[in-house]
């Protein structure tokens, strides 16, 4: 028996790695491709004052990637006859948002159209979740866990769209909180359909930052980010509904901690959130000198360090396991903030 498992999961893997490979390539082919519209189509995001870049350049790269990855998701679905309603409710609630995003990168909507799609999309992506997917482990009656669900998945969605702001981030955002759910799913031996949904969104992103790592040639765009958050955020609402609370706490702390800090910070100040800045403390350690790739290259540190504490804290037995790998998340997250906050770039060379 342990044999004929063990055998069923290497053929999985085989598959699962075949899939995220021809995925990647698939984006990085897509992206090239779209760029190349773009210049001929000529829409560029234009820098202001608020913003990291200092020259017009393409805006749309999401054009590429969320095709790409939701091509991929609807192959492996319909391929390993995996496809549940829920499922086909975010694939659907993503086309939505990808449609309405990119409507805004090219000429910009009223906030309140946005907003009553992406609300419209979390209740759809919800609706279909079973009675007893419970995102709060049980703590709270369904109404209340999925009034809160809904909340926090439509922070989640916004923050990933704020905090897409210098070369390279949101893919690498993207990349991490993918392939970390799926090295947990494989950690659990869960079936390959399951943790290609995760690698299937880190492989699009991966093939997009060729062309988006510093210094970027293309960027990703609301169409890109806005329904990246999206899926991301269903699949970290799937792992805490079958008891993975603190992976999905875990994986995208660094987004949550610098978006929610800084965006809790203006509120406070009375200034309007949505509104584009350069606060963030991502965007602060550019400010003082340091490169684009070089505070992407910190942030994917830390990331890689998330990943593992959310590995420990799925694939440990003692019981404390899920609080102490939250906790050393923590305080990598605060390292983290504190270094893009406080550290100068090196001085250069005479």
């Amino acid at each position: 028996m342990f044999t004929e498992q063990t055998s069923h999961f290497a053929a999985g893997l085989q598959w699962l790695i075949l899939a995220t490979l021809l995925t990647a390539l698939a984006s990085w082919a897509a992206s090239g491709a779209v760029l190349r519209l773009l210049l001929r189509w000529r829409i560029f995001d234009e820098p202001n004052h608020r913003s990291s870049h200092d020259r017009p350049k393409p805006r749309g790269g999401g054009l590429a990637v969320v095709p790409v990855a939701l091509a991929a998701w609807i192959v492996a679905g319909l391929a390993t006859e995996t496809a549940g309603v829920a499922f086909w409710h975010a694939v659907a609630g993503a086309v939505v948002l990808a449609a309405v995003s990119w409507a805004d990168d090219l000429k910009s909507q009223p906030a309140s159209l946005r907003f009553g799609i992406q609300v419209a999309a979390v209740v759809f992506g919800l609706w279909a979740l079973a009675p007893d997917q419970l995102v709060f482990q049980g703590l709270l009656p369904l109404p209340a866990d999925r009034l809160l669900t809904a909340l926090a998945w439509l922070w989640f969605v916004n923050l990933f769209n704020f905090m897409d702001g210098i070369d390279g981030i949101a893919a690498v955002e993207t990349a991490s909180i993918g392939g970390g759910l799926a090295a947990v799913a494989l950690l659990l031996m869960l079936p390959a359909p399951e943790a290609f949904l995760g690698a299937a969104l880190a492989a699009a992103a991966l093939g997009f930052l060729y062309w988006n790592w510093a210094p970027s040639r293309i960027f990703l765009g609301d169409v890109g980010s806005v329904p990246l958050g999206y899926l991301l955020g269903w699949l970290l609402i799937l792992a805490a509904a079958a008891g993975q609370w603190s992976v999905a706490l875990i994986l995208p702390l660094y987004y949550l901690a610098d978006a929610t800090w800084t965006l809790g910070r203006r509120a406070l100040r009375r200034e309007k959130i949505w509104r584009a800045h350069r606060e963030h403390f991502y965007q602060r350690a550019v400010q003082r000198g340091f490169s684009h790739a070089a505070v992407a290259a910190r942030i994917l540190l830390c990331n890689a360090l998330l990943v593992v504490l959310a590995l420990y804290a799925a694939g440990s037995t003692n019981p404390a396991a899920p609080w102490i790998a939250l906790g050393l998340a923590l305080l990598a997250v605060i390292f983290l903030l504190f270094m893009l906050a406080r550290q100068r770039p090196p001085a250069p060379r005479a």
